[in-house]
Order: structure tokens, then sequence, then C-alpha cells
């Protein structure tokens, strides 16, 4: 069976679809020796030698999906620049190498699907499918109706406007004042910088779900594996 190595890099939980185009494109793939930088080569799954930085890569047929309440202080990355520990630091007890669906940022908590599903992982970071996040932010100052109003129609960040989000206040103290975001974009920083679009900068920030899937009853620092059920749904 043929398929495009970027999805073969995928299903074998190296990255996602288009973290694997990234990686290919940068020279760190070998199929059969041969350093490959295009993206339209196809390999067999049954015959072709595959490798990622000098290893080997397999395609784990058993699929993992887990639920991780991210800590703050944590990437969303095997490591950075400035070794800061990575999430996948805290999944100690788990064998199969996976990766993260989009990503929180360092300050950021709150939920974070890891997996070795490449094809779970496209479809929930791709933008026309849909698929919420909601957020729970503390930001400075409580926004007006017609922030808010702006702020649900969409915002130019980084040159582009955002899709269509809402916002609703939880929660208003004397100087700041909680707000739940649902967006349906995993752009870079997305609810920070929309959030500061329009005069109110974030303090703190949470992810209470994505989907119908909340980290509610999960201990941050820790993670659950998702039912089929949960799985399912998030396919659909």
């Amino acid at each position: 069976m043929e398929v495009r190595l970027q999805k073969y890099l995928a299903d074998a939980g190296i990255a996602s679809r288009r973290k694997a185009e990234e990686l290919i494109q940068n020279g760190r793939v070998k199929v059969n020796g041969k350093i490959i930088t295009e993206l339209g080569v196809k390999v067999d799954t049954t015959k072709d030698k595959v490798e990622f930085n000098g290893k080997v890569v397999k395609v784990e047929k058993k699929k993992i999906y887990i639920l991780l309440n991210k800590p703050a202080g944590y990437i969303s990355a095997a490591k950075d620049q400035f070794d800061n520990p990575s999430v996948l630091h805290l999944l100690k007890d788990i064998k199969e190498r996976l990766f993260p669906i989009g990503r929180l940022d360092k300050d950021t908590t709150g939920a974070l699907i890891l997996t070795n599903d490449g094809d779970l992982s496209f479809h929930l970071t791709h933008p026309k499918h849909e698929v919420s996040k909601t957020y729970i932010a503390e930001v400075v100052g409580c926004p007006t109706a017609e922030e808010m109003r702006s702020f649900m129609k969409g915002l130019i960040i980084d040159g582009k406007k955002t899709y269509p989000a809402k916002i609703r206040i939880v929660k208003e103290t004397k100087k700041n004042s909680i707000v739940e975001v649902i967006i349906h974009e995993g752009r870079n920083r997305q609810v920070r910088k929309m959030c500061e679009e329009i005069g109110h900068k974030v303090i703190t920030l949470h992810r209470q779900a994505i989907g119908k899937i909340t980290v509610d009853g999960v201990k941050e620092g820790s993670y659950r594996f998702l039912t089929d059920k949960e799985v399912q749904e998030l396919k659909k």
C-alpha cells in the first residue's frame, strides 16, 4: 500500500501531517537511504525503509488518544531552544511515540490531546471542520458590548482576519474580569492576541475543552485516555 510520506510520518507519531511536511522540506527524512525534500513522494508501507533523524520509522498499529491537563511552564513540543520541559515528560508511563494535536503556549494551561493518529490530528487542526476550543481567561479590565461584538465578528491579527468567535463575561472584579472564549482555529497565541486587540491583556489562560471533551476531573499535570465514544465524536 502506498501513502504520501507526510501521512506515513504522521501515522507513525513523528508529528502532525503539517509539521511532517516541514520536516521533509528541511531534509530530515530519508527513504531507502535517500534524503527526500519533496512533498509529493509516496512510500510503500510494506517495502520502503523510512528514516527520521537517522532512526527507522515504523507505524504503530495501536492508536493512542490521551487528554492531558497541561500545567503552565511546559511546551507543546518535544523541545525548544530554551530547554523548557515538554508535555511529553508528563507521559512517563506511555511507551508509544505521541505528538500533541495543536499547541498551547508555555503559559497556558488546560486541555491538550496527544496521539499517534495523524488523520485525527489533520482533522482537528483544520479550520473548515470547525472543532471548537473553549477557553477561560482572566483579562485586564472588562470588555464592553461593542468590543465583544468586534471580537465575535473577527479581528485582524498578524495581518489576517480571524474566523467568527464567541466571548462572554463570566465574572467581574474591581480591576479585571473572567471571560469565556470559544474559537474554531488554532493560530499562534490567538486568544491572547484577540483579547489584546480589543484592549484587554490576558493575565491567565486555560483551555477548558476541545469540542465536547473537557478536562473536568483531570488534575493539572495528569492525563486520561479518551473513550472510544469520545474518539468517534472527534472524528465526526
